[in-house]
């Protein structure tokens, strides 16, 4: 079977063009990727990256615009070694799957990213690609837990290993912050423009913790430097926003039967997405606002609706959803006392804590979300919504917690998903089926809520995630209560009693 690549296009187009049911699309790049030059490094290319900012680049470059700002992508991890090698056999091109709730796609072969760098086989040549002039963004997609800073504090943590490790050998190094600080080092002392520093992760002004952290590299090996980037380097916040499950082999096998090409890495996602960004760009940028991405002078209030709706309601049906047996998030939420406990968070408590957005209905936009998650065309999974909750519930739902108890806004919803979580975390389901706890700090969530047989606040104690709330009975109460029914009752029947109180 033909794979896919640059000078099998043409062939691939017709072939899977002749295959499509009716209402469905399918379109390769119509631009010459040989006349495309390097502007942006992305660090994380990942499903989510390819699905959005991959994405946007390549329908600027369909209409003949940002020819100068295609994408390197630029790993630091062990698997990224994988991905590099997977895109690298296919030109860096790839299929990009976006399923609509009435079954039809938009297909596409994306052709923006064009290179990629694995960083550990040379760190020196990582640091000299990122110090090219011709390198005018440096982008991220590295989760919500990859920037490395206390969940309360968000001071930068110096005595991680592998930023001890850089900081010990700075022009040799292996993280973000090591090889991202030593190219502006580099970039500085050759008289080159800096880059922008764009963080495309759910965080809750993005950029500006981008900026903390980095800042506080670069002050560990050289406080004129940190300075120099304050007062050079811009770091744009942005809010992303496009479900996107982790491709399976399933997906790939898809691809092979319907369209009848090989692609060792296609991405499935939805048809919504969205992207809203600060117009702070240092050394220029792509013309965005051509292709539909706002552009803005405060990303806040967009971001705070996206984090506090979407993504902590992604917490509020999964856990409920893995104890109660289900896998697939469409049906989950299909469930009405899921979609109603939604509902009733979102409306009760996300919502007052919001600033005004607009042109947004809040309304309609928390009926949108429930229509979008019962996408069922999509495949998303409860598992990937359980995975790294110690670094997506702190960041996500506890600002929302924080908001209502100096309020006085209601906190039951959002204690009980708490409660959820650590209910979920003692690693048994409803039907005595062991739970695989995907986090970076399982050993500690695990322990924590097995802790709870003998006191029931042992999951609130950890400061790291929840500040002081275990000290806040009005929040305690409740988080107690539901943890009780969990134990006693089960997810479904919590949920009941949650909705009729």
């Amino acid at each position: 079977m033909v794979r896919l690549k640059n000078s099998t296009l043409q062939d691939i187009e017709r072939s899977a063009t002749s295959r499509l049911p009716e209402g469905s699309t399918f379109r390769v790049p119509s631009y010459d990727r040989s006349e495309l030059d390097v502007g942006v490094v992305h660090f994380g290319v990942g499903g989510f990256h390819r699905a959005h900012q991959a994405r946007y680049l390549d329908e600027l470059l369909s209409q003949g615009e940002a020819k100068d700002f295609a994408i390197c992508g630029m790993g630091v991890l062990p698997n990224d070694k994988f991905m590099r090698d997977t895109l690298a056999e296919q030109d860096y091109l790839y299929t990009l799957v976006a399923r609509f709730p009435d079954g039809h796609e938009d297909i596409r072969v994306i052709g923006s990213i064009v290179d990629y760098i694995w960083a550990p086989e040379d760190p020196a040549g990582a640091v000299e690609y990122l110090a090219q002039e011709n390198i005018k963004i440096v982008s991220l997609t590295v989760t919500e837990g990859g920037y490395n800073f206390n969940q309360v504090t968000h001071e930068y943590d110096l005595e991680n290993p592998l930023v001890a490790a850089d900081l010990a050998d700075p022009e040799h190094p292996r993280t973000v912050f090591g090889l991202v600080t030593q190219a502006l080092k580099v970039r500085r002392e050759r008289g080159i423009t800096p880059f922008t520093v764009r963080s495309c992760d759910n965080i809750q002004a993005n950029g500006d913790m981008a900026k903390r952290v980095f800042t506080a590299h670069a002050r560990a090996v050289d406080p004129e430097l940190a300075s120099w980037i304050e007062g050079n380097v811009s770091f744009p916040n942005s809010m992303v926003d496009r479900i996107t499950p982790a491709t399976t082999d399933e997906d790939r096998q898809y691809v092979r039967d319907a369209f009848g090409y090989e692609d060792g890495w296609p991405v499935i996602t939805e048809d919504f997405i969205q992207w809203v960004m600060e117009d702070d760009f240092v050394n220029g940028r792509p013309p965005y606002e051509d292709v539909e991405v706002q552009m803005v002078d405060d990303v806040e209030p967009y971001e705070k609706l996206k984090l506090r709706m979407l993504n902590s309601s992604h917490q509020g049906l999964c856990y409920f959803a893995h104890l109660a047996g289900y896998h697939k998030v469409d049906e989950a939420v299909s469930n009405p006392l899921i979609a109603d406990f939604l509902m009733a968070y979102m409306m009760r408590e996300a919502k007052p804590t919001l600033d005004p957005v607009e042109g947004i209905d809040v309304d309609e936009y928390a009926r949108t979300l429930i229509s979008r998650f019962t996408n069922k065309y999509v495949k998303d999974t409860v598992p990937r919504l359980c995975a790294e909750s110690s670094d997506r519930i702190p960041k996500w739902l506890i600002p929302v917690v924080q908001d209502n108890l100096r309020s006085g806004g209601e906190v039951r919803m959002a204690a009980a998903i708490v409660a959820s979580w650590a209910r979920y975390a003692e690693g048994i389901d409803e039907q005595g089926n062991s739970i695989a706890i995907v986090d970076n700090a399982e050993e500690k969530v695990r322990a924590a809520a097995q802790a709870q047989k003998e006191d029931e606040l042992a999951f609130l104690r950890d400061k790291d995630f929840f500040g002081d709330l275990v000290d806040q009975p009005r929040f305690t109460e409740e988080y107690v209560a539901v943890l009780r029914s969990l134990h006693e009752v089960g997810s479904l029947k919590t949920l009941e009693k949650l909705l009729a109180d």
